[in-house]
């Protein structure tokens, strides 16, 4: 049976991308009848955040990517230290007592001769004597992997295809830190192993290491997985995506209003394209289509603009107004008034880029708003001529009785006609006048909404304003 995984660190925020292989783990094994799992990779302790792990759990679940967990790191000290010793055992790894100190000189020393920083295997030719001798003195200590000699690492990569490294590139890796808890590199190959994970669908930056992790499952007897390496997800300049640059934290995505079905549709197309080339599916059509035939190998641009227009296209397309009333309520500042919302729906919905979005359209229909009267004078309008816009305005709404727009919009307007007056002109002061702002909801839909007696106080209050 297909088993795909992924191992997050609890080391501070659920980040996008781990929300990106996620969805493309869960759509490999849903669609090869398989089981998606995840552990917690927490042995970097000097890293780890309590309740990191809950928060991405969280972040996949508000996701909606089904999963299977599993266990932490932390919970397994003695599996990966029983590894490690058969490994020595077995003539494949080596204890290592060199101090921070001592590897540190070293580096600067190969640096200096323009080599590549590697562990020059000092402790490796000790004798066995010599190593027990240590270790029953509590030395502190690592153990390291025996690297073999310019031997070419190969493999078929699902995404990259034909893939060749040679091990003279590579370092004698820690595989046991002095602290007793294993590198990432044993912890994942035993992990693996252990869950029966046929296919490691992880990012490029772990191509590297993939000959690494190939010599271990060699060393171990036990049946190598395949791999896929995924490209990364990329800033605008091409950088690799990071908090510095971009909002890489899922949770903020929610606390901003995105939908999740919008921002996972979005990590769907970052790498992968659809056969008839569609930005608006469901995870179940992704799922069907996959193929990492369709993979890209260069990194994906994660363009927040992009986002912003998926997530306001299912505002508007792909959710009934019941879905979006409910999906607004945690946004809805507590002044917000309660039977407001179904008014003003309507006219906000197609502004809506995020649900967040719902105050900033709405908050003039129940705040005071001000203004200079600069903004009531659209370009070459005077305070004189806006002044007489809004006095006819106030004078023409008064006398009407049936509040409604289609009553109120053919009156305006035949008068500012029969006045020669410029249109944009006239319901610019207007606009500005009874919301404080030049961009709105439809105008006349807005006042009715607003209703009689405050849209002529604030006619009346901006014809103050420019006198």
């Amino acid at each position: 049976m297909v088993k795909t995984r992924i191992a997050p660190s609890p080391t501070g925020i659920a980040h996008i991308g781990t929300a990106y292989m996620a969805l493309f783990n869960h759509a490999y094994a849903k669609q090869n009848g398989g089981e998606f799992l995840v552990r917690i990779e927490d042995t970097d302790r000097a890293r780890f955040v309590e309740g990191a792990e809950q928060v991405i759990y969280d972040s996949l679940e508000w996701l909606e990517i089904p999963y299977t967990p599993t266990f932490r790191q932390s919970e397994r000290l003695p599996t990966y230290k029983k590894a490690a010793e058969e490994l020595i055992a077995t003539g494949h790894a080596y204890y290592c007592f060199c101090t921070p100190e001592r590897l540190e000189t070293m580096r600067k020393e190969q640096q200096s001769r323009k080599e590549i920083p590697r562990y020059d295997r000092t402790c490796l030719h000790l004798s066995k004597e010599e190593v027990l001798k240590r270790l029953e003195a509590g030395e502190k200590h690592v153990i390291r992997m025996q690297m073999p000699d310019n031997e070419v690492i190969v493999w078929d990569d699902l995404i990259r295809g034909h893939v060749e490294i040679n091990t003279k590139e590579l370092d004698d890796q820690v595989l046991m830190k002095s602290d007793g808890f294993p590198t990432y590199h044993l912890a994942v190959v035993v992990d693996d192993n252990g869950m029966e994970i046929t296919h490691i669908i992880r990012g490029e930056e772990w191509i590297s290491s993939t000959p690494k992790h190939i010599l271990l499952y060699r060393c171990f007897g036990w049946q190598q997985p395949a791999f896929a390496h995924m490209p990364l997800l990329r800033n605008p300049d091409k950088t690799k995506m990071s908090k510095r640059k971009n909002d890489v934290s899922i949770p903020s995505y929610r606390e901003k209003g995105y939908l999740p079905q919008a921002l996972r549709n979005y990590l769907c197309l970052l790498g992968w394209s659809h056969p008839e080339e569609k930005d608006i599916f469901d995870l179940d059509e992704f799922i069907k289509l996959f193929s990492f035939e369709r993979m890209v190998k260069g990194g994906p641009i994660f363009d927040s603009k992009k986002l912003q227009w998926m997530n306001g296209k299912y505002i508007r397309e792909n959710m009934s107004v019941e879905q979006l009333t409910a999906a607004l309520q945690p946004f809805l500042v507590p002044e917000f008034p309660a039977d407001l919302l179904p008014k003003v729906l309507p006219l906000i919905r197609d502004r809506l880029v995020v649900l967040s979005d719902v105050n900033d359209l709405t908050k003039f229909f129940y705040t005071d708003i001000s203004y200079p009267k600069e903004e009531l004078c659209w370009k070459k309008t005077t305070p004189a001529e806006a002044s007489e816009f809004l006095k006819a305005a106030l004078h023409l709404l008064t006398s009407i009785d049936a509040w409604e727009a289609k009553r109120m919009e053919p009156i305006l307007l035949e008068y500012c006609n029969s006045k020669e007056w410029n249109r944009g002109a006239f319901f610019m002061a207007i606009r500005v006048a009874i919301s404080g702002r030049s961009i709105t909801p439809p105008l006349f839909e807005t006042i009715e909404v607003l209703g009689k007696e405050k849209t002529l106080q604030r006619l009346t209050s901006a014809i103050e304003v420019l006198s």
